[in-house]
């Protein structure tokens, strides 16, 4: 059992410093004025055995209230202060997990669900929320009450007080055996949590696909097994900490016993006043609650330490992509690539590609499927790491240029459109949040979306809905064609970006697309020999390799692969099949 992680929450910590202090002088203030009470109650039963003095009583009286007035200003300071900071700190490491995921590369959220990442940033958060707050003002008020309160008893009767805190031995010995156990099991629950959160999410995300097929029950079931795992998970650590508390509240019911047997032996053979007795009897209930919170705080950390654990698994996980001595640049678009060779987890993709796009030029990529044309495009967005001198722009190296200027100058329509669940001038001016209606008019227009933006109930806003649901394939496919021109790029990366619009459709949009940008350099990747035959330079891949290169009619003369390609979709389109 291991609380390394926790100390990861030290520098979040450090920054609410002055206000943990002052909540800890709280907890000090309160613990006294509590312990005030029990010694003014002592000093009144004992004046009772002496001639009655009303004023003395009243004043003793006074005090008494006093004491409870102040001590409840002082718990409620200590609340607001400790779990604040708990809520500040839970606040801070929330932005944090959630800036460190933006900038993880796509092969991580390859290797994790979303169900998993969203069960860690919202219930495993919520576990080490509790450590800050509850955790931290219930330890320091259980350690300096424990201490105070010793103290006094051994100052009223140390030979009481010894034989009261036998018991009190074997509930550290109970706590430091159960709390073992508790750590495992919740660490075990939380992980069959991400398991339910993911099950959840690829459902809901999929659930046209499951009612197309009548997936539904199976889906379900699928679901009850799940659930069922995670309540049984949840009642085995429900076992642990149910025996945990009532086990360390009849030790501490063991130790009051003791108490009344001696003590009131004590008292009537006069070797302890009336007073005194209940004075020991007030402060050893005082410990009894901090004993029976021992538990429940051992609980609390063991859960926070399992969840900040889950936490780093993911904050330390390395970008692979990231700013390394970069230099200024301005980038115009010109792109060189150098023998580039590339694997995915071992599987060797792409084998020494080499090829040059001058700036303003368009470059188009054809192959078989599985060829490697996605995977060349993401690799020329730098999505995925490449070794240094392999890809150059404008006579820099890509693992020069800083990020945000890259990103800033590439406009990239990947395969699959993702839309968010924001308006339709949203998601188009996604990019630049500056563009105007006519900007983002012209945009659409360009990307042949303008007739369907007139069509829809509110115009451009228009909510689209998750993940563009209320959208066919085709207007979510000329959305992002739109929101990657109104970027402005100096290169544009187009991945099969009108797989899902119409032939007719499609020749309209190129022609405006070739005018809208004429001043940055293009990439298309398309299945489509007719989408790609103007541009200036053709690249044929086939299982990672270029084979071919040349212009559409230089490579219809070379009689290889794309005249192949090209013959079979003029046969599809003889016959009205659409390719």
């Amino acid at each position: 059992m291991t609380h390394s992680a926790l100390y990861r929450l030290l520098p979040y910590l450090k920054r609410y410093r002055w206000r943990v202090v002052w909540g800890i002088l709280m907890v000090l203030c309160t613990n006294v004025f509590a312990l005030v009470s029990p010694w003014i109650l002592k000093q009144t039963i004992d004046m009772l055995t002496r001639p009655f003095n009303r004023s003395l009583l009243l004043w003793y009286a006074a005090l008494i209230v006093s004491a409870a007035l102040v001590e409840g200003i002082f718990r409620y300071a200590m609340r607001r202060i400790l779990i604040g900071v708990s809520r500040d700190v839970e606040y801070d490491l929330r932005n944090d997990f959630f800036a460190h995921l933006e900038r993880l590369s796509p092969s991580f959220y390859q290797k994790h669900s979303t169900g998993d990442i969203m069960s860690r940033a919202t219930n495993d958060l919520a576990a080490v929320r509790m450590v800050l707050g509850p955790g931290i003002m219930y330890s320091v008020n259980t350690l300096t009450i424990s201490i105070m309160a010793t103290a006094l008893l051994l100052k009223i009767s140390p030979h009481l007080t010894a034989l009261a805190f036998i018991p009190l031995v074997l509930v550290s010995a109970s706590v430091k055996k159960f709390g073992a156990i508790v750590h495992t099991r919740f660490q075990r629950i939380q992980e069959q949590l991400s398991h339910l959160s993911t099950q959840v999410q690829e459902s809901l995300a999929g659930i046209r696909v499951v009612r197309a097929y009548n997936r539904e029950r199976a889906f379900i079931r699928q679901f009850e097994e799940c659930n069922q795992e995670y309540l049984r998970r949840n009642l085995s650590l429900i076992r642990v900490s149910g025996l945990l508390y009532p086990l360390n509240a009849l030790l501490s019911g063991l130790a009051s016993a003791l108490l009344l047997w001696y003590g009131g032996r004590q008292v009537v053979q006069g070797h302890m006043t009336l007073g005194s007795f209940v004075a020991f009897v007030s402060y050893l209930a005082m410990l009894t609650w901090p004993t029976v919170a021992l538990g429940w705080v051992v609980n609390i950390f063991q859960r926070g330490a399992a969840s900040m654990g889950r936490i780093c698994q993911l904050l330390d996980a390395v970008p692979e992509i990231a700013d390394r001595d970069v230099a200024p640049v301005s980038i115009q678009g010109a792109i060189e690539v150098r023998h580039l060779n590339f694997s995915y987890n071992g599987t060797p993709v792409l084998h020494d590609i080499t090829f040059s796009v001058p700036a303003t030029s368009r470059l188009a990529i054809v192959g078989r499927i599985g060829s490697g044309k996605t995977t060349l495009l993401a690799v020329l967005a730098r999505l995925y790491p490449v070794p240094d001198g392999v890809i150059w722009i404008d006579n820099t190296d890509i693992n020069r240029i800083p990020l945000a200027v890259l990103r800033s100058a590439l406009g990239f329509v990947p395969q699959d459109a993702f839309l968010f669940s924001e308006t339709v001038r949203d998601n188009l001016a996604f990019a630049n949040t500056e563009a105007g209606p006519e900007r983002v008019r012209e945009a659409a227009r360009v990307a042949g979306l303008e007739q369907d933006i007139e069509a829809f109930p509110n115009k451009l806003e228009t909510l689209v809905g998750e993940r563009g649901i209320t959208l066919s394939g085709g207007q979510k496919q000329r959305a992002t064609i739109a929101r990657a021109l109104l970027a402005q790029p100096r290169i544009l990366i187009l991945d099969d970006s009108l797989s899902s619009v119409d032939t007719h459709t499609e020749e309209k949009i190129l022609t405006r697309l070739g005018d809208a940008a004429r001043g940055c350099t293009t990439v298309i990747v398309s299945h489509r020999i007719s989408t790609v035959q103007g541009a200036d330079q053709i690249l044929v891949l086939d299982q990672g390799r270029i084979v071919e290169r040349g212009t559409h009619p230089e490579l219809l003369g070379q009689g290889g692969l794309y005249a192949d390609l090209y013959e079979k979709q003029l046969l599809k389109e003889e016959l009205g099949v659409e390719s």
